[in-house]
């Protein structure tokens, strides 16, 4: 029975009552300007923004030993904090005088949600500390994603006469300014030494008048005091009483009465030097030019601070970055005085806005080729329907895309640019099969075959379609942080491929009607002079497969190649001709040297240290600029927020931003650049007793380090012993690099014991003494100075000259009063003793544990191949084996249940993101292809049918994993992506096929006919959809995040479209030749 006379199904309804509706045209504008206002108000970003919610809660407890921060206040904060709902992770850092108990919650936890509950178990809990303890009052610092700067400007000076405190000032004044710029969230400034008044105490002068640090102390606090008084009215008029003044400068200080000598008084400049200016450096950050510098600066190093700007959510990082940039030149020559150069070190909103573009193009491409490959094949007429149904389906996917919340980054268009080729799908099929009916009745009105042309081909198009959302759909609930970043692929895919059906029964049809209905036909007998060439190739090419003596022995031989290209292809892998890694590392233009010096390293040796490292990045022709930071840490970027570079403030780390010029003008990739420039830069660190780590941006989700063991036990200090043997481990591996752990070298440290009885029999408190240790050498912050123009604090501080700081001998000089009145020095009261700093002590999950982390260097260059490297080595130890009797036991997936019966490593960094990701991506798959089955068993009406259909699904593997080792790529999570969608794609062309076999055998053909027929009529259709699919990726091949998915697609759609057109029709005749009569009475469908 012809199509167009059997009851129309959905399909056949929607296109026949769309085809010359005129409502259709209009429908077809209103998508066009919902795509061109998503495309106008869509925030632009460079990456996908996760919801990373952590919050660091720091406990100080002064003068507390790193063992009893663990045990009192650590340990039951650990306990307290992670019943909170939502917690996945709690870490502590035990360390003398401070606790940092870090909550990190799930993955898509609301920062806001995530904050509530953290308050409120904090103040429902405020008993679990003693007051009588000394334990102050915790202090949140949440951290999420908004917290990353999307701007930094780096002020820096070549005016000898300026340094970075006048560069600070600068800065400071700056940061209101740039506030007020509507999307504007923290405005900081890094670098400077801070506006303090010193003042530096003079121990011989301050012996001569009697007067003691802590009377400096007692007159700077009380004299700082001044509050209304009332009102008086005086002559029928309210007058307003104040009583004192407030300590305003320098001069006021050092007029201070600090005690009377002789009936004299004693003023604070008699016994101390009073300084205004900038505090003693407590940080340096430099700024330095390179080799591929273009900028106006002469090649050197500069005193500088870093001004970091972050965004609010939601808004626009491009024109926020532009409106920054904008108004930071807007405040030169007033502001920003002369002598000052303001360089822009960091710009996402560019760096979003350039990607956001090229891949904006890179869509236009790829649609572009598209059409024209229509137009190659089918037509002009034809190719400007796919073109319009393909961009109306574009222009409402990315309505639905910002309707969902996404931004447009680099994930969500290249979710478009690789679902063009299953996109058009839709289109292609309905037009060719329309254009295919026109050439075979062509004396008959199109408006009336559209609609059985359309229905004819409709419900292989719906199950196809709904297939490949089967396939792609699951990958959403992919968990952690890659779940959220890779999930516009599979959102934005469905949502096209549903909008591509929808664009295709209903707005098709009506460009058919209109372009199709004048157009010629060619010469008759056209499409059946290609048809009858494709059946007699496709006659010969399965043949032998057919035939009835010798067909079943041909096909087992043909099932056996199969087999046997699978199973070589999937060798591939364990041969290391295809290597597995997590995510290859994009072209970026910038990294990082994180460089850690030895415990008790004074700032100035990690200044010197990083000035070297400078120095050397420097000669580089890729290296534009460079920023050192030495005790403070740079702007952090996602990959600081996740490591907690932001805690990075000690005198003896640092590190140093290196921005590359733009990769439009260099040849080599940025990671090729960093390997460069590597090992140099290690040893520079090692020629020092440092350890230099090039961190470059991680391309996704990012972790502690690439190669994580983390150490447990029952004993904490054979958890230190244990790492040491596996750090050693770790640098006797080849092509391991920076090997490093948290254990602290061993350090000096000075403990003055307090002679008790001695002390209570001169009338001297223990705490005095404290004091004034602490007054001489850290200094304190007495009180602020009011009424000065800058906006922070000035504090107003006693202590030590920096010359005298160095000697113990200086500081106990220091004197204390005695009952009687006597000054008594420090000295004649207690005993110095020489001991060790304490390790400071690492929790996980309230479990103690050491970390030893390194990277992977090497030709291979995947973390998880040099991890097992390493655990190769470390059976040979002798505490590896089993987890008893003093061996070392071994956990992947999770830390170890009972760490009291043995020490044990549990592994971690990219290991564990890949396992979760691959597990996850796993069950998406099969839980995607139990979904595909389903929907086929409800097609066709039978159990069988549908694993003929799925049986493709392994085919791809041939094309992919071959593909790869071609290339030489490594097989990623997006090539894992592309794996998961060929799974729909191609079983697409198995349901085209089986139901053409089906409907054939119902006309009366003949089986065996049929079955080839059904691959040289449904060849066209199925080449120009997997054509159209490759062309799509074709245009993210050189991406190197997403070259897997491209690659995936590419080979994998290429061979298994291929085997398909001959494996699909000869498997379904083994399987049904004697089920014909089934066929006939719609028994399978």
């Amino acid at each position: 029975m012809a199509a167009t006379e059997r009851k129309l199904g959905i399909s056949g309804r929607l296109a026949s009552a769309f085809d010359r509706n005129a409502i259709t045209p209009l429908l077809a504008l209103v998508l066009l300007l919902m795509g061109i206002f998503a495309t106008l108000i869509t925030p632009k970003e460079e990456e996908p923004q996760i919801d990373v919610t952590m919050a660091n809660v720091l406990v100080p407890w002064p003068g507390a030993s790193a063992r009893d921060v663990e045990a009192i206040v650590s340990t039951p904060a650990e306990q307290v904090l992670s019943r909170i709902a939502g917690v996945e992770h709690t870490y502590s850092v035990s360390r003398p005088g401070m606790a940092i108990i870090t909550v990190q919650f799930e993955v898509g936890v609301k920062n806001q949600d995530a904050l509530v509950k953290l308050y409120d178990t904090l103040e429902s809990h405020r008993d679990w500390l003693s007051p009588q303890l000394g334990v102050l009052q915790p202090i949140v610092k949440p951290k999420g994603i908004d917290d990353v700067p999307i701007v930094s400007f780096t002020l820096w000076t070549d005016d000898p006469e300026r340094a970075g405190f006048d560069m600070q000032q600068v800065s400071r004044a700056a940061e209101i300014e740039l506030k007020r710029i509507d999307g504007t969230r923290d405005v900081t400034t890094i670098g400077g030494p801070g506006h303090v008044i010193r003042v530096l105490l003079d121990t011989a002068r301050m012996n001569a008048h009697g007067v003691t640090a802590a009377d400096l102390k007692a007159a700077l606090q009380v004299s700082n005091a001044s509050q209304p008084a009332g009102r008086l009215v005086r002559d029928n008029a309210e007058v307003l009483v104040q009583t004192g003044t407030y300590i305003s400068s320098a001069r006021d200080v050092r007029d201070l009465v600090v005690g009377v000598t002789d009936g004299k008084p004693v003023f604070m400049g008699d016994v101390a030097t009073v300084e205004d200016g900038p505090d003693q450096p407590e940080r340096y950050v430099w700024f330095g030019t390179g080799a591929g510098h273009a900028g106006g600066a002469t090649p050197g190093v500069y005193p500088a601070v870093t001004l970091a700007v972050s965004k609010k959510p939601g808004a626009n990082a491009s024109d926020v970055a532009d409106a920054l940039i904008a108004r930071m030149q807007s405040l030169e020559g007033t502001v920003i005085p002369d002598g000052a150069h303001v360089t822009v070190t960091r710009n996402y909103g560019k760096t979003a806005n350039d990607k956001a573009s090229k891949l904006i193009g890179k869509l236009v491409f790829a649609t572009s080729a598209v059409v024209v490959l229509v137009l190659l094949t089918l037509g002009w007429r034809e190719a400007i329907i796919v073109g319009i149904a393909v961009t109306l389906t574009l222009a409402a996917t990315l309505f639905a895309s910002w309707a969902w919340g996404f931004t447009l980054n680099r994930v969500s268009l290249f979710a478009l640019i690789f679902s063009i080729g299953i996109l058009v799908d839709d289109a292609i099929v309905v037009v060719e099969n329309i254009h295919r009916h026109h050439t075979l009745e062509p004396d008959k009105p199109l408006w009336q075959l559209i609609p059985g042309a359309v229905d004819e081909v409709g419900g292989p198009t719906i199950l196809a379609t709904f297939t490949v959302i089967a396939a792609l759909l699951p990958m959403a609930f992919v968990t952690g942080l890659m779940g959220p970043y890779m999930s516009p692929i599979p959102i934005n895919a469905s949502m096209g491929m549903f909008i591509s059906l929808l664009v295709a029964f209903m707005v098709t049809p009506w460009l058919a009607n209109r372009f199709l209905s004048r157009a010629g036909h060619g010469h008759e007998g056209g499409e059946d002079a290609m048809t009858r060439r494709l059946s007699g190739f496709f006659g010969r090419l399965m043949g032998p497969m057919l035939d009835e003596r010798r067909g079943g022995r041909n096909r087992a031989l043909l099932w056996l190649l199969i087999l046997a290209l699978i199973a070589g292809s999937v060798s591939l892998a364990v041969v290391k001709l295809v290597v597995l890694k997590m995510l290859p590392l994009d072209n970026k233009s910038e990294y990082q040297v994180v460089l850690d010096m030895p415990v008790g390293t004074p700032l100035e040796d990690t200044a010197q240290v990083l000035l070297e490292i400078g120095e050397y990045v420097s000669r580089s022709k890729y290296v534009d600029n460079w920023q050192a930071y030495a005790g403070t840490a740079s702007p952090i970027n996602f990959n600081g927020l996740v490591r907690q570079y932001y805690l990075r403030s000690a005198p003896e780390q640092g590190d140093l931003q290196v921005n590359l010029i733009d990769k439009h003008h260099r040849d080599e990739q940025s990671h090729e650049i960093a390997i460069e420039m590597r090992d140099r830069i290690m040893a520079i660190a090692r020629a020092h007793g440092g350890n230099a780590k090039v961190v470059e941006v991680p391309p996704g989700p990012p972790v502690l380090s690439p190669i994580v063991a983390e150490v447990y036990g029952p004993d904490y200090a054979g958890q230190l012993a244990v790492a040491q043997k596996v750090r050693d481990t770790f640098e006797a591996t080849p092509d391991i690099i920076a090997a490093d752990d948290t254990i602290d070298e061993v350090a000096e440290k000075l403990v003055l014991r307090v002679n008790q009885a001695k002390a209570a029999l001169m009338g001297v408190a223990q705490a005095d003494i404290v004091d004034v240790m602490r007054l001489g050498l850290e200094g304190e912050n007495v009180t602020p100075v009011h009424g000065h123009e800058n906006k922070y604090e000035v504090p107003v501080r006693i202590q030590l000259p920096a010359a005298r700081q160095s000697s113990i001998d200086h500081l106990l000089q220091l004197k204390v009063r005695a009952r009687d009145g006597t000054l008594l020095p420090v000295s004649e009261l207690v005993t110095v003793a020489p001991t060790e700093r304490e390790q400071v002590i690492y929790h996980k999950d309230l479990l103690p544990v050491v970390y030893v982390t390194a990277d992977m260097g090497g030709a291979i260059d995947s973390p998880l191949y040099g991890m097992f490297d390493i655990r190769s080595r470390l059976l040979d130890l002798p505490l590896v084996g089993t987890h008893l009797g003093g061996t070392l036991g071994e956990w992947f997936i999770q830390p170890p249940h009972d760490p009291y019966t043995g020490y044990s490593i549990k592994w971690d960094g990219e290991w564990q993101i890949t396992y979760e990701t691959f597990r996850d991506m796993g069950i998406a798959y099969a839980v995607g292809l139990i979904l595909i089955y389903l929907l086929v068993v409800a097609q066709f009406k039978s159990y069988l049918v549908p694993l003929i259909i799925m049986a493709p699904i392994p085919l791809t593997i041939i094309g992919v994993m071959p593909g790869h080792a071609l290339l030489g790529s490594q097989f990623t999570a997006t090539s894992m992506i592309g794996m998961i969608a060929l799974a729909g794609i191609i079983v697409r062309n198995s349901i085209l096929l089986v139901d053409f076999i089906n409907h054939q055998v119902r006309d009366g053909v003949d089986f065996a006919q049929a079955v080839v027929h059904s691959a040289a009529v449904r060849a066209k259709p199925i080449g120009l959809t997997a054509l159209a699919a490759m062309i799509g990726a074709v245009f993210i091949l050189d991406d190197p995040i997403f070259n897997g998915l491209a690659i995936s697609l590419i080979f994998g759609i290429f061979v298994s479209t291929v085997l398909t057109l001959v494996v699909i029709p000869v498997l379904y005749y083994a399987a049904m030749r004697k089920r014909v009569a089934d066929i006939k009475e719609g028994v399978i469908a």
